[in-house]
């Protein structure tokens, strides 16, 4: 049979599948004969690099750093094909995940990080629909409803189960959820401001923004903001923090404020809030706590930012 060389056709057919199991990447003990359930090989001068499950390479001593997850494209991709791996390395390349593509006579491998396995089928299979001319779904944003919110705080605790300040998995029930918990239902709690996306009729992330203030003057104080782990860096959260801004320019607030990474939330207009004589709650925080000045911005405000009650107390 013939490999496919259309690069349309590849991309529309080419039918990811996750493998089960790790591999890893190692070094294959000068002399010894092959074995171990090998997967692959590559001679180098420096020695024999070997790919094989990472049960097997610990049952053998061998040392490793890269464990992956395979994913085996199934179309039958002809060896001088042009632009197959360049378009897959690309979209995985935007969705910030590392690549190590194996090409075999029939197929077509890509070693993925563990972690990042879920993601890479989701942008693999959308590369797909788009190049079979079948839209992906789109992003419905929406106010919150009373019955999400147990899904809300769900996805709240999966969205926050590594820290994002420590980069750790966190210990029991991220803060966030009791938190969100207790925003639901404070006096600060804001309808409008509580923003729901949702793909293909899955919840897949949410953003709240409370009443907070400086001094007399009222503002708003958002998060936390959540997206499944499976779909981060797709532009959900982006899409939130749009939102959120066009809704309170519609709604004559005067501005938003933060605690979140600068060179993140930059990209929305934040600033550092010192920068525009506002203090954080927090002296410690100083350029994490951000304002975004808004429409109606006034000027000439000085003072501490005080957050709605349940992230006052925090």
């Amino acid at each position: 049979m013939t490999g496919e060389k259309d690069l349309q056709v590849l991309l529309a057919t080419m039918q990811p599948v996750l493998r089960q199991g790790d591999y890893v990447y190692a070094l294959w003990p000068h002399g010894k004969p092959l074995g171990g359930g090998i997967e692959a090989a590559v001679r180098e001068a420096e020695g024999l690099t070997v790919v094989l499950p990472r049960s097997e390479a610990d049952t053998l001593g061998l040392k490793y750093d890269f464990v992956a997850s395979w994913i085996t494209l199934q179309v039958h991709s002809a060896l001088e094909a042009v632009g197959l791996t360049a378009a897959v390395s690309a979209a995985l390349t935007s969705a910030k995940i590392s690549c190590n593509v194996l090409a075999g006579f029939h197929h077509d491998h890509l070693l993925v990080p563990v972690a990042d396995a879920p993601r890479a089928m989701v942008v693999l299979a959308e590369l797909a629909a788009e190049n079979a001319h079948v839209p992906a779904p789109q992003l419905l944003l929406r106010d919150e409803q009373p019955g999400d919110r147990e899904a809300l705080l769900e996805l709240t605790a999966a969205a926050f189960a590594v820290s994002p300040a420590t980069g750790m998995p966190v210990d029991g029930e991220p803060i966030e959820v009791e938190v969100l918990r207790q925003l639901f239902d404070c006096d600060e709690y804001l309808p409008q401001f509580s923003i729901v996306a949702e793909l293909d009729g899955e919840i897949v992330g949410h953003v709240i923004s409370t009443r907070g203030w400086v001094g007399e003057l009222e503002l708003l104080g958002l998060g936390p903001i959540g997206v499944v782990p499976k779909l981060q860096r797709h532009g959900i959260g982006s899409a939130l923090m749009h939102e959120t801004v066009v809704r309170a320019n519609a709604a004559g607030e005067w501005g938003i404020a933060l605690l979140g990474s600068p060179v993140y939330y930059e990209r929305f207009g934040f600033v550092p809030s010192n920068s525009l004589g506002i203090d954080p709650p927090n002296p410690e925080w100083g350029d994490y706590f951000q304002l975004l000045p808004l429409a109606v911005w006034p000027g000439g405000i000085h003072g501490t930012f005080r957050y709605a009650a349940p992230l006052a107390r925090i």
